[in-house]
């Protein structure tokens, strides 16, 4: 590769992008120096050029320590079109084509060489890496070295040899989100205590987040997709791995096309669906949270959860996989009882000390707030993140302003029917039995313990079965009642408040839209977000068509060839020459080359038409 003088020249040759964003200058500056950095910067925000312009402007070769073994291709696919000289070493590859490649990073061909975590603990690939230079080592989702986060690898714990091995060697570590206590820890375990700290917003303005009552969660999701995103590439998640093949089902026979993805398929389904995805336009992927970290896919337009996360980090890393090229995209969730439940009693089982169950339930706690919450969801989550801001004006709160009721007497009567039971000193119940009491309902379990002798039998007729359920979804998320053995409900000390009277009870009033209702509802631009130039959407279309041919040829996914963002300047722009073409951002000298000509013919040829 010919030398470059600056990272400037280097963004604008390569890359194609014509001005830094945010801290970038600065870190890239840094790293160049010869400095340690931490980096929180959110999806999309561009931490790899982070330290990939570093690597092309120091003397050896930068190792990338990367979790993600099944895109180590495709990163390095997309790093080879531009011009950079990257590889990887992994276990997917022949012990000859292994050799190869440490070959060619011995004889320092490589501009940066790809591993996993595991493999840099293996004290072969230390010997390796020793008899070259390296020119840093940047450690990408760094948020895994975190022992009670939610992407835990126990493998990130060894990182810290690298600050022994090679302590002249800058590092950079890297993530997309992280709270104070997992940013501590990430210092700490890797060793990075003089390292500088560079924090970008967390907040992702091109994403409407979006939460609503469960009530049949998969017609929920059917209409949501067909409605907003029917021929658009999206992610669902879901807790188990028996639910993913079911909504696939459900998907494709509803006329979405979607696969399964989790960690139980046999690894060759597994990578075929994932490289499907990465490859196609508008297919759904229906996982588990073995899916989707570090996916590179900038045009996901949707995810959706139909269960509940166990954590704002975990719902925020996953909802920032949608929308990473800056377009409009939505984080879609329906959240019930049952969901509370679940998580509470999966707390309750787990394995740990009770100050482990204690975080785990603060995660909870701090997720269900969100989901509760009449205010903006995006100041909730960013003040979870320890962030402030406005009002977005791109989430549902922020677009149809909740309404809440005094539900002070209901509550009282859902609380004294546990205290009765109790009083039984029988089983304890669940909340359905609890709603069955008080609307009257003669069910056999009702009958079986004679429940309808109890004094708030009939008394919540004024309410359906689906606000009784949400008063004991919202009573749960506020402490007022407490799972106890079995999914049953127990009372507690601030629920006794509310009994006797000293303690309110204002909470949300459930809406079921219909998920068009909030895309009529006329709002302001999101804060942050740009207005771009119009573009022509029938050479946009002709552009896409062409794309995937090319891709196809090359064997890449499609936005290795362009991103969508760059085929929609060039759909408004019209270049008619190759001068004009480089002025679009996102085409570097390299894929000028490529495709420079190919396109300003078929821009020409579409004009012409």
């Amino acid at each position: 590769m010919a030398p470059y003088t600056s990272a400037e020249q280097v963004l604008r040759t390569i890359f194609g992008y014509h001005g830094f964003r945010g801290d970038q200058a600065e870190i890239i500056d840094h790293v160049i120096s010869g400095g340690d950095a931490v980096v929180l910067m959110p999806t999309g925000g561009g931490k790899s050029l982070c330290y990939q312009i570093p690597a092309l402007l120091r003397e050896g070769t930068a190792v990338v320590i990367s979790p993600l073994i099944a895109l180590m291709q495709d990163q390095v696919n997309a790093l080879n079109q531009v011009g950079i000289r990257a590889g990887f070493l992994n276990s997917t590859q022949y012990s000859d084509q292994r050799s190869a490649m440490e070959a060619t990073f011995l004889s320092g061909n490589l501009d940066l060489l790809y591993i996993a975590p595991e493999r840099l603990s293996m004290p072969g690939t230390q010997e390796l890496l020793g008899r070259t230079k390296i020119s840093l080592f940047a450690i990408d989702e760094a948020h895994c070295v975190s022992q009670w986060g939610h992407d835990f690898r126990p493998d990130y714990l060894g990182l810290s040899i690298l600050a022994e091995l090679w302590p002249d060697v800058p590092r950079i570590a890297l993530t997309a989100t992280a709270t104070k206590a997992t940013h501590t820890e990430i210092t700490e375990r890797l060793r990075l205590g003089q390292a500088r700290h560079f924090v970008s917003s967390f907040d992702r303005p091109n994403i409407t987040y979006r939460i609503e009552p469960k009530d049949s969660v998969t017609k929920q999701l059917i209409s949501f997709i067909s409605r907003e995103h029917p021929d658009h590439a999206g992610i669902v998640y879901t807790l188990t791995r028996a639910n993913t093949e079911k909504l696939a089902e459900e998907l494709t026979r509803a006329g979405i096309p979607a696969l399964a993805y989790h960690a139980g398929l046999d690894p060759v389904t597994r990578h075929d669906n994932q490289i499907r995805f990465l490859n196609e336009d508008r297919l759904v992927v229906v996982a588990t949270i073995a899916f989707g970290m570090g996916i590179d896919k900038p045009d996901v337009r949707f995810v959706a959860h139909v269960d509940l996360p166990k954590s704002i980090e975990g719902y925020y890393q996953e909802t920032g996989r949608a929308g990473r090229d800056g377009e409009p995209a939505t984080a879609w969730m329906a959240y019930g009882l049952g969901d509370v439940m679940k998580q509470r009693t999966m707390i309750e089982e787990s394995q740990g000390d009770h100050d482990h169950k204690m975080k785990l339930t603060a995660h909870l706690n701090a997720m269900l707030a969100l989901c509760e919450t009449v205010e903006c969801r995006r100041q909730n989550m960013l003040s979870y993140f320890g962030e402030s801001s406005e009002p977005c004006g791109n989430c549902d709160t922020c677009m149809t302003k909740p309404q809440q009721w005094d539900a002070t007497q209901a509550a009282q009567k859902f609380l004294s029917t546990v205290v009765r039971l109790d009083q039984r000193h029988g089983p304890r119940f669940g909340a359905t039995h609890i709603v069955d009491i008080l609307r009257g309902n003669g069910t056999d379990k009702v009958r079986q313990y004679n429940h309808t002798e109890i004094t708030t039998w009939g008394i919540g007729t004024d309410l359906s079965t689906a606000q009784w359920r949400s008063v004991a979804r919202q009573l749960l998320a506020r402490g007022d009642l407490a799972l106890a053995q079995h999914s049953t409900v127990a009372i507690t000390d601030l629920g006794w408040e509310v009994l006797r009277g000293s303690r309110a009870v204002p909470l949300r009033e459930d809406v079921h839209r219909k998920a068009a209702s909030v895309k009529e509802k006329p709002r302001s631009t999101p804060r942050g977000s740009q207005v771009e130039d119009p573009f022509d959407p029938g050479l946009f279309e002709a552009l896409r068509v062409w794309r995937r041919q090319e891709a196809t040829t090359r064997a890449v996914p499609p936005y290795v060839v362009f991103h969508d963002r760059t085929l929609k300047e060039i759909a408004a722009k019209k270049p008619t020459t190759v001068e004009d073409l480089a002025q679009v951002s996102g085409v570097g000298a390299a894929k000028l080359e490529s495709y420079g000509s190919e396109v300003i013919a078929l821009v020409a040829g579409f004009l012409a038409e």
